[in-house]
């Protein structure tokens, strides 16, 4: 996603999680990320997005493109739950 302030810059963990959840948005020294799909990682997580990020049936099949601008919105754990569906993700399959 892009370069973080160094106030809030952390570096990766010692031994990565086995799974992160789809939607899982992370730092990891001075960078951040949004993972696309459910997969193994190292990166400090920080929140998640409940958007499907990634459908390799759709054209294009990314939802976020390069120089695209990237806001973060705090949801409730409501709203959150009303989109959980929405993240499965078939880009392992």
């Amino acid at each position: 996603m892009g370069v973080v302030a160094d106030e809030i810059a952390t570096p990766r963990l010692k031994t990565p999680r086995l799974r992160v959840p789809a939607g899982s948005v992370g730092i990891a020294e001075k960078q951040t990320g949004i993972y696309p799909c459910e997969a193994p990682g190292g990166w400090q997580i920080i929140g998640r997005t409940p958007l499907k990020l990634f459908n390799p049936k759709e054209h294009p099949p990314a939802l976020i493109h390069p120089s695209d601008t990237v806001k973060f919105k705090p949801i409730s754990k409501r709203e959150f739950e009303t989109y959980v569906g929405e993240i499965e993700c078939d880009c392992l399959r």
